[in-house]
């Protein structure tokens, strides 16, 4: 098989995949009564706490007023807490809760065994390749242009 035929088919199964994953997800957290894009901000708090709305936005990348929604809704339900950023009182920094931090260790948790579940069987030397050619073409997806 060429080159041209592996790189087409690597592209349209990455793609495939990120489709179905994000849908067996997506339906494995509403029968949580959550929703992927909550998940995604409890996750990125674990990670690291006290974000700036921006950096946040920019890192999940969502659009400020999707992200705005979002933190509206967590914040109601008892989840994160905004605070003015030092000197701006423009710029929010987001922080968990005790709540917030116990719902997102669960979810972190969940999102671990459906992780597992799927990397099952594969060594791990294969998930290494698999990571490095994944980052490589990110890297490349950086400099491509129309020609």
């Amino acid at each position: 098989m060429s080159n041209k035929v592996l790189g087409r088919e690597l592209i349209e199964d990455i793609s495939a995949f990120g489709r179905k994953l994000r849908a067996v997800f997506d339906g494995l957290v509403k029968e949580r009564s959550m929703t992927l894009p909550r998940i995604r901000v409890f996750i990125m708090l674990i990670r690291k706490d006290g974000i700036s709305q921006k950096e946040l936005a920019d890192k999940l990348e969502l659009e400020t007023p999707t992200l705005v929604r979002i933190l509206d809704t967590m914040e109601g339900q008892g989840f994160v807490v905004r605070r003015v950023a030092g000197s701006d009182r423009r710029a929010k920094e987001i922080h968990l809760t005790e709540t917030g931090r116990q719902a997102a260790e669960e979810f972190e948790d969940f999102a671990w065994d459906i992780r597992n579940q799927i990397l099952a069987g594969i060594s791990e030397a294969d998930l290494r390749t698999a990571l490095a050619v994944v980052r490589q073409m990110q890297a490349n997806l950086q400099t491509v242009r129309a020609s």
